[in-house]
């Protein structure tokens, strides 16, 4: 029997993936809230994304289950929400879910009074009882029998934890800001949570979290603290190595489920490529291992190919899953990246074979530790997970021929899930990453790649009321949160130290005034999420945790740091060092939750550096310029080239500082400064990259 919901009229690919179950889904939308309060129903609230892998499991048991389906037609008003399309939505249930259960992930369930407060919720429920606990069948009865016998304190109790849950929302920017104690003891917790064997922090399951990289990189870039890069270093060079780093086709997968970085779940998530991409650019730089660079290389090029839009913009995810043939029905996690240790010889030739089984420890038997793989559905397949370095150019040349061959073969497999929604907050991400790569890797095709996504987002998310938050075939009608904004204005200020064409930092500018004016609580200058507009949503929560994602604060306070310096504007770098204020305590009482936030601490303290170029931004002068200054990581540096365009956009900051700097004898011209005092001007790049040691 074939069924049709409402779900059949989004555009979400997470919503249409559930467009054909028998549970009577509806959108998050006021027809849902009226049913259930008409019928006296408490609402079944499902939130995950396209390519979450429990919530494809937990569709296939129980949502395409027909008496499941039953019950929950029966009893509930059943909705459907993609945390990637509402992340508004999304915090506030994460929000009680964690701090009923303890825990928290996708897909998640949660069960609301028709007023749209939760009453109890988990995450992913089988369909039938283990002595693990109840499945959702009976999770159901249980939750309607309450509900009939005792709906009155139901809704009491949901009411009395809400009012709770306000406390989410409270921050004090009373205390004094230790920095210097911050710092230390920020670095002293992530030598003992490091893991001195494999990289990383923590142990299973090992997640990349960039965040925690760009503080260490920032620590030794600011307070000469070898150990802080020496950590990062070697993160980085064990996760390029495990199979959590697609070692064919480029890019990482999501995050390893054991602590050697070895297997991982498959899926790719467009904001890991950013940030890790620019994670392996500057750890290149600063380590000065072209290793590292070849990795974000891999990265780049994976998303321009793979992830790119025939308009500019960026996808958002591929899935983990995927058919293991063409003729076959059901989709297995990571069928479309491992391999037989017979692939790999019929492919190859005998030389190469030998070079590649080596390299990536492949084993007739498969290199899939049980634990790693309790269901079994990896058993006798490899995941690549490179340990040795190669003796010879030659072996080199064998491997590289070798990943050709295979990448040209897995080409021809069933490919993953696309979620082609384009996001604007992970967008602008990519945005960072491309201008970076630009700017370190001098690729212009990197360069193109960022500017083509700025133009898309410009054209097509840039509406008449600000920022919307995505696009799939058109703008979905969601405004933007705390986060698009951050991210994108970020982003384009890193376009601008790509070409220095005014038209971004106008941009950006415009982009900071609106997510003042929305989102800004003058109490303490923190940024809540959403807009406040939606009345569904009950609590306007501020993101202040860096976790897979940056959080919108920790940006703002650098975005914020880099605008005010750029252009002279003092409100700016006040606004930024309130939100580090605002988050002190929290930073004390637990740093390792805001490594970002730390990094933004740490160029507070620092006068500001700024290096200006007087002269045309795509003059071959400049650009050897440029070449030289982007050869080292300068966190807080405030990099700016003058010409006539900048002076006619910005007449204010020509009429300052700027209007002071000129070009000598017609040349290209860079003066290095602190505090608005500059050092002499130089015109020989080599005499620049010594001022600048």
């Amino acid at each position: 029997m074939s069924f049709t919901n409402r779900l059949i009229h989004e555009k979400s690919p997470y919503l249409l993936q559930h467009a054909r179950n028998p549970v009577d889904w509806f959108p998050w939308g006021e027809e849902a809230f009226t049913k259930a309060r008409r019928e006296n129903k408490c609402i079944f609230l499902s939130i995950g994304y396209s390519t979450c892998h429990w919530c494809h499991v937990m569709e296939r048991e129980s949502f395409e289950n027909e008496s499941i389906a039953a019950l929950l037609n029966e009893n509930f008003v059943s909705i459907k929400v993609d945390r990637e399309e509402r992340p508004d939505i999304d915090r506030v249930y994460m929000t009680f879910v964690q701090a009923t259960t303890g825990s928290g992930g996708w897909p998640m369930s949660v069960w609301l009074t028709p007023d749209l407060q939760p009453f109890a919720g988990g995450t992913y429920f089988p369909p039938r009882d283990s002595p693990g606990g109840a499945g959702l069948p009976t999770v159901l009865r249980r939750v309607t029998e309450a509900w009939q016998k005792d709906s009155k304190n139901i809704r009491s109790s949901a009411r009395d934890l809400m009012e709770k849950l306000q406390d989410f929302r409270h921050t004090d920017n009373t205390t004094s800001l230790p920095v210097a104690a911050i710092l230390s003891v920020a670095l002293k917790e992530m030598e003992q949570r490091f893991d001195r064997q494999n990289g990383g922090f923590g142990s299973a399951p090992k997640f990349p979290r960039p965040s925690e990289l760009f503080f260490l990189f920032h620590e030794q870039a600011r307070g000469n603290e070898d150990k802080a890069l020496s950590m990062a270093a070697f993160t980085l060079e064990k996760m390029a190595g495990g199979g959590m780093h697609d070692h064919l086709g480029g890019g990482f997968h999501r995050y390893s489920v054991d602590a050697r970085w070895h297997v991982p779940h498959f899926e790719k998530m467009l904001y890991d490529q950013a940030q890790l991409a620019e994670a392996y650019l500057i750890g290149g730089q600063m380590t000065g291992r072209a290793d590292f660079h070849q990795v974000a290389r891999g990265i780049l090029d994976y998303v321009r190919r793979d992830l790119m839009s025939p308009g500019g913009g960026f996808y958002s995810a591929e899935d983990a899953d995927s058919l293991p043939r063409a003729d076959a029905s059901e989709k297995i996690e990571g069928a479309f990246y491992v391999w037989t240790e017979a692939e790999i010889a019929a492919a190859l030739t005998a030389a190469e074979a030998g070079v590649f089984k080596l390299t990536y420890q492949i084993q007739e038997q498969g290199n899939v530790a049980r634990d790693s793989d309790p269901r079994g559905e990896l058993a006798g397949n490899n995941v690549l997970h490179r340990q040795k370095r190669l003796a010879s150019t030659a072996e080199e040349k064998l491997l590289d021929s070798a990943r050709a061959r295979l990448l040209q073969i897995r080409n021809q497999r069933p490919r993953p899930h696309l979620d082609d929604k384009i996001i604007t907050a992970w967008n602008g991400m990519m945005i960072s990453a491309f201008a970076r790569g630009h700017q370190i890797l001098d690729e212009p095709l990197y360069y193109e790649a960022a500017r083509q996504a700025a133009l898309f987002l410009e054209k097509h998310l840039q509406g008449n009321d600000g920022l919307l938050r995505c696009w799939r075939g058109e703008a979905s009608p969601v405004p933007a949160f705390a986060e698009d904004h951050a991210c994108l204005i970020r982003g384009l200020l890193d376009l601008y130290e790509s070409d220095f064409d005014t038209r971004w930092l106008k941009w950006a500018l415009e982009l900071q005034e609106q997510q003042d004016r929305q989102f800004r609580d003058e109490t303490d200058g923190l940024y809540f999420n959403s807009n406040g507009r939606d009345d569904s949503v009950l609590l306007r929560l501020k993101e202040i945790y860096d976790g897979a994602e940056p959080s919108a604060n920790a940006l703002a306070a650098l975005n914020l740091q880099r605008l005010g310096h750029w252009l002279g504007q003092p409100v700016c770098i006040e606004r930024g060092r309130q939100i580090l204020q605002s988050l002190s305590q929290q930073l004390q009482r637990s740093p390792a939750t805001g490594p970002l936030a730390l990094a933004a601490l740490r160029i507070s303290q620092a006068a500001p550096r700024q290096i200006v170029i007087a002269g045309n931004p795509a003059a071959a002068d400049t650009l050897l310029l440029l070449r030289k200054i982007r050869r080292q990581f300068r966190p807080g540096t405030v990099l700016v080239v003058v010409d006539d365009d900048f002076h006619r956009e910005f007449p204010a900051a020509q009429a300052g500082f700027y209007g002071t700097l000129k070009r000598i004898a017609g040349r290209a011209t860079a003066y290095v400064c602190e505090n608005c005092t500059c050092q002499l001007p130089v015109t020989d790049p080599e005499k620049l990259w010594q001022i600048l040691l």
